[in-house]
């Protein structure tokens, strides 16, 4: 049975604020919201969000703007959750235990709402506030790195459908810096990457490229789907490598009058990460349950500190030290083994004079050999570095399953000889275990990738159209050197067959006067005479015509 709607001033109609699923979130709130407490839910949140809040909470409140989005709300809760459809300012309720805006304080204010800064909603915010009471406070980031490189004008990246007043008000906090200063309460920051992975600020400040954190928060913000204008894998490292990791993310949350569990929240698949940092790593927990491809179980408890393989790799390709790149290869080779576990060279962390396997849950159905396993590492890695442009000394006409091939090679995975192709349109024989490798890699990229389409930054698109480009130009010059072979054959078939016209009309000349010459008498008696000449023995032959003369 729905509950009834309180109305307050500020509401909108009709009006709709819509909201995302975010896993991550919820399962930070579960470990910091008090039991059985009066709470506030201030702003629009997802279901999952509400859910996890009436989990832990006796008496909740949730306060929205739309009224749309309220009566939607009332009958989807029911009466364990009170709806209240206005704006902030016209709110007026006895102090909470715990207010949870998430969602941070643009979307709190009404069309009819005094105009009120950041810091006259935050006065407003903890006005209703208990002196004890914990509050969970999101703020979006300006100097975000998705902001920096969005490829949308100004004007295209909030629509009528966000009415967000905020943005040019001097008082918003744009650092972690300013947002604890700003706030009245002792509070533990939390980096907001995409809203999948959710990284304490000293962590995120302390992290650098290659390391877990950093290549968690690369991944959150892959997945959100806006156009950039370059890939944010290199932003990423760039800010990871100045510790400037903590002021690039998408937003920020301040945990205040307590703190969270864990230092890592991520969303990983169906589950959520949490991580922890450790003496010599990170301790790794993983909740979710399990589906096609995902399992929770194969995720190690600890993971050691170390870079990633593929950081090493990329680095050592981008100098051309091939006998290093080798040396490593061979490791690997050694290394791996057959396993459920999907080899990826982005997780696979080194270990000292080891390696490890990092966070990734993604596995096979069934165990898969150790050449099935390379191939696919291989193949992942031949996507990132030559699909993002990346520097490497190996020529061009060896991208592709070649290339694979050789570095499996270096793996100890000796691929047997190429079959020529039969034609220029017909490429060679591929290795069995170099295409198995590259449908696990597909079917990994395809269970990471949570878009509709894959969104291609515009640097790579560029690069994409000038290697299209030069490849055209190329194609056209091979086109021409064909036609003009062709041209060349063309005028030497011609020569060719008037020189045998030619020769026929001579031959059949020369059959009619031999044809000729065969039915004369001259030739007859000639004839006689040739077999007369090779006559040796004279007498023994006239001795015999004449015997069979007086027979006859």
């Amino acid at each position: 049975m729905p509950s009834e709607v309180q109305v307050v001033r500020g509401e909108m109609q009709p009006w709709t604020d819509h909201t995302t699923v975010r896993p991550a979130l919820a399962a930070l709130l579960a470990g910091v919201l008090p039991a059985n407490r009066r709470t506030l839910i201030l702003g629009p949140h997802s279901p999952l969000l509400i859910e996890s809040v009436l989990a832990h909470s006796a008496d909740v409140t949730i306060v929205v703007r739309s009224v749309s989005d309220a009566q939607e709300l009332s009958e989807s809760f029911g009466p364990c959750l009170q709806v209240v459809a206005g704006a902030l300012d016209g709110l007026r309720a006895e102090p909470f235990d715990a207010i949870v805006a998430a969602d941070g304080l643009d979307r709190v204010l009404g069309y009819d709402s005094d105009e009120l800064s950041w810091t006259d909603r935050l006065a407003a915010v903890a006005s209703i506030a208990s002196p004890y009471a914990v509050v969970v406070l999101g703020l979006e980031n300006e100097f975000a790195l998705l902001n920096l490189l969005d490829g949308r004008p100004a004007d295209q990246r909030h629509g009528d459908d966000e009415w967000r007043p905020l943005h040019d008000d001097p008082t918003r906090p744009v650092s972690v810096e300013q947002l604890q200063s700003a706030l009245p309460w002792d509070a533990q920051i939390y980096a907001d990457f995409g809203a999948r992975a959710f990284v304490t600020a000293e962590v995120a400040a302390a992290a650098r490229p290659g390391e877990l954190p950093t290549r968690l928060a690369v991944e959150a913000l892959e997945a959100v789907d806006i156009p950039l204008l370059s890939p944010i894998a290199e932003g990423v490292d760039s800010a990871a490598r100045a510790g400037l990791l903590a002021s690039m993310p998408s937003g920020w949350l301040a945990i205040c009058g307590t703190r969270a569990a864990h230092d890592l929240y991520v969303q990983t698949g169906s589950g959520v990460l949490t991580v922890d940092k450790a003496e010599r790593g990170w301790q790794t927990t993983v909740t979710g349950d399990d589906s096609a491809g995902f399992d929770a179980s194969v995720v190690p408890t600890e993971v050691p500190a170390g870079v990633t393989v593929e950081s090493v790799l990329i680095r050592l390709a981008a100098a051309e030290d091939v006998p290093a790149f080798r040396k490593l290869a061979a490791r690997l080779g050694e290394w791996a083994g057959e396993s459920r576990v999907v080899l990826r060279w982005d997780d696979v962390v080194i270990d000292e004079d080891t390696f490890a396997y990092g966070v990734s849950p993604w596995v096979t159905e069934e165990p898969t050999d150790t050449a099935d396993l390379l191939a696919a590492a291989w193949s992942r890695f031949h996507d990132r570095l030559i699909g993002q442009h990346r520097r490497h000394p190996w020529p061009p006409w060896m991208v592709g399953d070649d290339l694979v091939a050789a570095w499996l090679g270096m793996s100890g995975i000796e691929p047997p000889e190429q079959l020529a192709a039969s034609s220029s349109d017909t490429p060679s024989e591929s290795v069995d275990h170099v295409a198995r490798g590259k449908e696990i890699a597909a079917a990994l990229s395809e269970s990471l990738e949570t878009r509709e389409q894959p969104v291609v930054d515009v640097r790579t698109a560029m690069a994409d159209a000038e290697r299209a480009r030069h490849e055209l130009v190329e194609l056209k010059g091979h086109v021409f050197g064909l036609e003009r072979t062709l041209g060349f054959r063309n005028k030497a078939m011609k020569t060719r067959e008037n020189r045998i016209r030619e020769l026929r009309t001579q031959l059949q000349k020369l059959t009619v006067d031999h044809d000729r010459i065969r039915g004369s008498r001259t030739y007859a008696v000639s004839r006689v005479i040739f077999h007369a000449a090779q006559i040796r023995r004279p007498h023994v032959v006239a001795r015999k015509l004449s015997r069979r003369w007086r027979r006859r």
